[in-house]
């Protein structure tokens, strides 16, 4: 699976500002925002971003996934935090 495969997946089914998608084929970092993640738990973001890719974990072309979600707010002060 590509990159932007897993990266439009989420963007057509999420209500998200940005994702970014880094990958080897079948390992993948995601990192995701969106309003939608104000108030939730790290487990209750994570089923969020799962819940699209099921199908692709499920037949193996998602073989690893980790997952950073930020508010838009926190996205923007982790990225100057982190030079990004």
């Amino acid at each position: 699976m590509e990159n932007n495969e897993i990266k439009q997946v989420l963007m057509d089914k999420l209500p998200l500002d940005e994702a970014i998608v880094n990958g080897d084929g079948s390992h993948f970092q995601v990192i995701v925002v969106g309003a939608m993640f104000d108030g939730m738990s790290r487990v209750k973001q994570q089923q969020a971003i799962y819940a699209p890719l099921m199908e692709y974990i499920a037949d193996n072309r998602i073989h690893a996934l980790s997952i950073k979600a930020y508010t838009p707010e926190e996205w923007a002060r982790d990225r100057k935090l982190n030079g990004f």
